[in-house]
């Protein structure tokens, strides 16, 4: 079987971005691939954060994944700490690869912008760590959004540069991407409820969580900006898949409603979004009802992912059980790849 990688940072509960931009893929793979589901933490310090709330926020992502339906026994569920091999690898592919191409990222730019008085080693090393977290398994798939391909791209780079200098070792990994299903495309990028960019925990406001309630799911699409719900359509919205960004159809300056939209079409079906253009081009839409509508269908969704995490809540020895046997397994897989490594660039007899 094919090995699969893919981990989420720890920044706060699972939403539905990640829901749909990484965990549906990895639904979709634990049946037929060898998977590796890591929380990343590593990554996680390398941008402002609380080390009082580190430790819970690390659980409550494997109590999301665990609820979301990752099933132990068909996969392995890791903490990037908790497997040393990680940061090893990461140094030893540091030195083979270029400083200038790590600078010229969309990423470490957009976060420079974002958090300047915060720009470290680790924020520039970022690639280099995610690309080790990848090849120190193996993987040839990796479930992520389509904005995660720059990053992708400096994996394939390091396991093609590290089998040219030192013997065929890594496999060249590629992003998983489900085809046919609208809601996988759609869901490879899911817009802010902002209007503008993607759902991301580091944007307060922007998304809804795996575990929210019907009144918070409410109350944040109730937030959600939006104009006097009538105007013309010039082009169906839609999201566009190869460069993870929206076009607006709408002759109506309003992002808004492509959010709405985008969501109604989600968790309703494309039928209902239909029917909501043709009342926007017509009689108009009466946005309370679309959103309180559009929020009950979100949380029937999101129901059974809730109950079971409950159930996870109140068993935390078989949650320890679960990750400590998943880590052992890491552990031993990727202690076998550091020492080829090590071997191969002349640091082991």
């Amino acid at each position: 079987m094919k090995r699969v990688y893919s981990g989420i940072r720890a920044t706060g509960r699972l939403h539905l971005g990640n829901y749909f931009g990484a965990v549906k893929g990895m639904l979709a793979l634990q049946d037929s691939h060898d998977c590796v589901f890591s929380v990343v933490d590593l990554h996680t310090i390398t941008v402002p954060y609380d080390p009082k709330t580190l430790q819970s926020d690390v659980r409550n992502i494997i109590l999301d994944y665990l609820a979301a339906g990752l099933d132990p026994k068909k996969c392995k569920l890791e903490i990037q700490s908790k497997v040393p091999q990680h940061t090893e690898l990461a140094y030893l592919l540091s030195t083979i690869y270029p400083v200038s191409r790590l600078e010229d990222l969309p990423t470490y730019k957009d976060k420079k912008a974002q958090y300047p008085k915060y720009v470290n080693m680790g924020l520039l090393y970022y690639p280099i760590l995610m690309a080790a977290d990848i090849l120190l398994y193996k993987a040839e798939l990796v479930p992520v959004g389509i904005d995660q391909e720059p990053h992708l791209e400096v994996a394939r780079e390091m396991a093609r540069k590290f089998n040219s200098m030192f013997g065929h070792t890594f496999p060249e990994p590629q992003r998983f991407t489900s085809t046919g299903s609208v809601q996988v495309k759609l869901g490879e990028y899911i817009p802010s409820l902002l209007g503008e960019g993607k759902m991301s925990k580091s944007v307060e406001g922007s998304y809804i969580n795996l575990v929210d309630d019907l009144e918070t799911i409410k109350e944040k699409l109730a937030k959600v900006p939006t104009d006097s719900g009538v105007g013309e359509i010039k082009n169906r919205i839609y999201i566009s898949v190869q460069s993870a960004s929206t076009e607006v159809g709408f002759t109506s300056p309003s992002r808004g409603l492509n959010v709405l939209m985008t969501l109604v079409e989600l968790f309703q079906g494309k039928d209902k979004r239909v029917g909501y253009e043709e009342q926007y081009q017509s009689k108009g839409i009466r946005y309370q009802s679309l959103k309180d509508e559009l929020a009950g269908a979100i949380h029937n969704y999101l129901k059974p992912i809730q109950e079971k995490r409950k159930e996870f809540e109140a068993s935390p020895t078989l949650v320890d059980s679960i990750l400590e046997e998943s880590l052992n397994k890491c552990r031993k897989e990727a202690e076998k790849t550091i020492l080829e490594v090590r071997q191969k660039m002349g640091l082991d007899v």
